[in-house]
């Protein structure tokens, strides 16, 4: 079984209307690492930028963070 997890980037700015570049500031993640996310380009997730995405949106459950999907 293969599984891919990715990170909810458009779902977690759009519930806050924020923009990514706002979630960059926030966060002070490079924007293009936040936009290779948002796309599905990027193949590793740095688990600092999780810590930090879920710091700066106060966000308690991981789940509203990554989704895990069987291939």
């Amino acid at each position: 079984m293969n599984i891919i997890i990715k990170i909810k980037i458009k779902e977690l700015i759009q519930k806050r209307n924020i923009s990514l570049r706002e979630l960059s500031r926030l966060t002070d993640i490079r924007h293009s690492a936040l936009s290779e996310l948002a796309n599905d380009k990027r193949q590793n997730i740095n688990l600092g930028h999780i810590k930090r995405i879920a710091e700066s949106l106060n966000i308690k459950d991981i789940r509203e963070i990554i989704n895990i999907e069987e291939k």
